[in-house]
């Protein structure tokens, strides 16, 4: 290709656009070739008893792709591209359907998308609690959830549901919120009220109390919501998303109004526990926990011990009140590390054994981390 383009005739537009279209025919006939293949392992896969969608499996594919990737396309760009590669060939072998706090257009439903790419069946709910019941009772084979935020801290009705909940974590995602004003209208001065989810009106709060002082915020069950309800009210704003403005067909007032640029949601992807061959080690992976310790002096250093022997990272840790036990807690913890390897095995052995209660709440590839 280099010698070619360093002719000449290859310095036109024309011919370099025709370059472009010969190298297009091939990556099509290659996408299909792919395509075909994919088919195949659908079937095989059915026969076998094995999950279509293996967050570990992927994670691995992205992986390789970055040992491939010599050429001057970044690892994002490239990813994204066989995002959307997967994506298509998982719809070819079964469709995938994934429940999200909806509606439309919002950061749960941006998640779904960033995580499992466009070839799903996104299925919005009301409520956190309602993409778990879709789950378990398996009218979606996926849902997808918010569980904490870097400025926010954790959403406290995803903890809760993680306890009692037979689904595993398959999956995280990190997502960048980044949110706008939205509007009907292009007025600034006009408008009288800004609905948002309470998450995403604190987490505006400096810039809207700046732009908008003395406009009330009123609060609603999602950022999509708010941009649905902006529709109707022509002296509305709603902070939501581009993908909001987008899918309501709404103005962009402002971009970037979030008081931390580095505003940034973590989501689970949860389901079944892996069948044959799924959730296997990838080499970067991360394990979450909840356990409960006795309610005695020293119990939650006596549970941490194991980790640090077992040489174990521990990412992240925090109490939750016991609903029926006023002062006493349950701990969920997040850990590099697998299952299936034997010093994590041996580490909870051990932490059974310093506990009243432990429960593994899923093993899986650890979410990308964003510049």
């Amino acid at each position: 290709m280099s010698q070619d383009c360093a002719g000449t005739d290859l310095k036109s537009v024309p011919a370099l656009r025709e370059k472009i279209e010969q190298t297009d025919r091939e990556i099509v006939r290659l996408l299909n070739e792919r395509a075909a293949v994919s088919i195949e392992i659908g079937k095989a896969k059915r026969a076998e008893g094995r999950e279509v969608y293996d967050p570990s499996r992927e994670a691995m594919v992205y992986r390789h792709l970055e040992t491939l990737n010599d050429g001057i396309l970044s690892e994002a760009a490239l990813r994204g591209v066989f995002r959307e590669i997967l994506s298509a060939s998982r719809f070819l072998q079964t469709p995938t359907t994934v429940a999200f706090l909806g509606p439309e257009a919002s950061f749960s439903h941006q998640a779904a998308l960033a995580h499992f790419g466009g070839g799903i069946a996104a299925i919005p709910t009301a409520t956190i609690p309602e993409v778990f019941d879709e789950a378990e009772r398996g009218k979606q084979r996926w849902g997808i959830v918010p569980v904490e935020n870097s400025a926010e801290g954790s959403v406290k009705t995803t903890l809760d549901k993680l306890i009692s909940t037979p689904l595993t974590i398959r999956a995280e995602v990190y997502l960048r919120v980044r949110h706008c004003l939205l509007t009907g209208g292009d007025d600034m001065d006009a408008l009288r009220k800004v609905y948002s989810h309470p998450q995403a009106l604190a987490q505006c709060q400096v810039w809207l109390r700046t732009n908008l002082p003395g406009v009330p915020l009123i609060e609603v069950e999602s950022t999509a919501g708010a941009a649905r309800r902006v529709r109707e009210d022509k002296r509305g704003a709603a902070v939501a998303s581009i993908l909001a403005a987008e899918v309501y067909g709404l103005n962009i007032l402002a971009e970037g109004i979030e008081d931390n640029p580095a505003n940034t949601t973590r989501f689970l992807v949860i389901g079944p526990k892996p069948g044959k061959a799924g959730g296997g080690i990838t080499g970067r992976d991360k394990s979450s926990i909840l356990f409960g310790t006795p309610h005695v002096p020293g119990a939650l250093q006596r549970a941490l011990t194991p980790f640090a022997e077992a040489g174990l990272n521990l990412m992240r840790i925090e109490s939750f009140p016991m609903r029926d036990r006023m002062w006493e807690y349950l701990f969920f913890a997040d850990f590099a590390g697998h299952i299936a390897e034997e010093k994590t095995q041996e580490c909870l052995r051990e932490l059974r054994n310093r506990t009243a209660f432990l429960k593994v709440l899923g093993s899986y590839p650890r979410g990308e981390d964003l510049p």
